[in-house]
């Protein structure tokens, strides 16, 4: 609200008005709260858009259970055959480090279990060339994960 400050008089013509000043005290947070809900809205939009995984074409099985708890994935994409590199969650490792990389990420997890996500691109000596490591890493049981068979 603005502030009314007396002149002193001093005499003259305007002697009788008023001067009318605005204090800084005051801050106006509208335009704050405006450019806050404005960002928020832009990150709530964009934020799905940069999570994104690893892109593996599942074989099809005609059982398939649902995974109900936070797991540990091991990803190996149509790439692999190229690269030799798996994804361990969301992490690129390479095949000759995925053992010691898997014990060290074991070690703080008391089941010893990994689901295996392999591209159904790829031949069995490279699903076998995983497993290896796998193995080497002290997994105690590894489960392969498919998708359903599409509804016909």
């Amino acid at each position: 609200m603005p502030k009314v400050m007396p002149i002193p008089s001093g005499g003259g013509p305007r002697s009788r008005s008023r001067r009318v000043s605005t204090t800084l005290a005051e801050i106006n947070v509208i335009p704050l709260v405006d450019v806050m809900l404005v960002l928020l809205i832009i990150f709530m939009v964009t934020a799905p858009m940069l999570q994104r995984g690893v892109e593996v074409n599942l074989p099809q099985t005609r059982r398939s259970q649902e995974i109900s708890s936070e797991r540990l994935f091991v990803d190996v994409p149509l790439s692999f055959r190229d690269n030799q590199q798996v994804f361990l969650g969301k992490e690129p490792v390479r095949l000759s480090f995925l053992a010691e990389r898997l014990r060290q990420t074991l070690l703080s997890r008391t089941d010893k279990q990994v689901f295996f996500r392999i591209d159904r691109g790829l031949t069995v000596q490279h699903q076998i060339d995983v497993v290896e490591q796998l193995n080497a890493a002290g997994v105690e049981t590894m489960g392969l994960v498919t998708e359903p068979p599409e509804a016909r």
